[in-house]
């Protein structure tokens, strides 16, 4: 389990490097100090030739004490000493201090963070889902914990990440979970998905919760633990290729609608929360949304829970309800300027 970030932990290899050398150069000049009567610069320059072994001769020829000093000092300074050149040279080498580095200009953004995405997972489907999210322009952070995996993820400077345990509290306050507006879970085990929902709602009640399931027993168990919405790829999976036998035309238009990432024509949702209240209860017929805006109102969701597909003009539209809306950017912008919406859209895909 890897909850400490490279950037920690170069910073401790460096410290704990230092601080051994100093300690030997400490206990190397005070003994030529109190044995050998050294000056304390002629002390430290002792103490360090003897520690790099390069040869030079006394600063004062040494005393049978200060000669068995020494000895001691060798065989104590020689396994330090080759641990810091170690250390340091690993650290420069191998690229460790440029990647801590990046790593720690990446916290620095992510700490600035709100209304983001967490990711936890970045095989398959937690690619997948990070791709969509940029095309939509949404700020997301990737968990990760494989080494390969967050090598990959280096090679984009653009992805924010953290390294470790999505489990882990430690590493979900890093992703600045509590700041955050969705939590996709995409790992391959069920197990480790349920650890995360339950971790991940237990930090933050009002999060919403995506999670992938491979068994279809997981479903009902994920969304007890607390998960919004539970996603099996292999039920999507073969859903889409008997739906591409019979009704093929119908499969490939939603799609169109759904993947497409142009600005076009958007499918989005918008809450009804911010409506005005001049508005409450009248009856579609009564706004005249298509006509005034252009935009097509294909859907409602309402307060309780239950959508209506292609709504009669004669429903009620109430502050509960979110509408699904199909339609241009401009049209889009119409529709919610006539309503009284805030300028912002909860959700919204485009299609070419």
């Amino acid at each position: 389990m890897k909850n400490r970030s490279l950037y920690q932990e170069t910073l401790k290899t460096l410290l704990v490097a230092l601080g051994l050398l100093m300690l030997v150069i400490t206990i190397g000049s005070t003994g030529f100090v109190v044995l050998e009567r050294y000056r304390f610069l002629d002390a430290v320059y002792m103490t360090v030739i003897t520690m790099a072994t390069v040869g030079f001769s006394e600063v004062v020829p040494l005393s049978d004490t200060g000669k068995v000093f020494t000895i001691f000092l060798i065989i104590f300074s020689m396994g330090i000493f080759g641990y810091v050149i170690t250390s340091v040279t690993r650290i420069i080498f191998e690229g460790i201090l440029h990647q801590s580095y990046k790593e720690y200009q990446v916290r620095k953004k992510i700490i600035k963070l709100e209304d983001h995405v967490i990711v936890c997972g970045y095989g398959r489907n937690g690619y997948q889902a990070c791709v969509e999210l940029a095309e939509h322009g949404e700020q997301f952070v990737i968990i990760e914990k494989r080494d390969n995996v967050v090598t990959r993820i280096l090679e984009d400077p653009s992805l924010l990440y953290v390294q470790g345990d999505a489990s882990s509290e430690e590493v979900l306050e890093i992703a600045q979970i509590r700041k955050a507006k969705a939590l996709i879970t995409a790992l391959p085990n069920d197990a480790d998905n349920m650890f995360v929902v339950l971790t991940a709602s237990e930090m933050n009640p009002s999060l919403k919760i995506i999670s992938r399931a491979s068994d279809f027993r997981s479903d009902t168990k994920l969304k007890r633990a607390g998960a919004t919405n539970v996603i099996m790829p292999d039920r999507i999976g073969g859903q889409r290729m008997a739906k591409l036998v019979t009704q093929p035309d119908v499969v490939e238009f939603v799609e169109y609608i759904l993947l497409q990432s142009s600005r076009d024509v958007q499918l989005t949702e918008v809450s009804c929360s911010k409506m005005a209240v001049c508005h409450a209860k009248k009856t579609i017929r009564e706004l005249k949304l298509r006509e005034r805006s252009g935009a097509n109102l294909v859907g409602i969701k309402t307060g309780e829970g239950s959508y209506i597909f292609n709504p009669s003009p004669d429903i009620e539209i109430t502050q509960a309800d979110k509408l699904f809306i199909l339609g241009t950017p401009g049209q889009i912008r119409k529709f919610q300027k006539l309503l009284d919406f805030s300028d912002e859209v909860s959700q919204g895909v485009s299609v070419n």
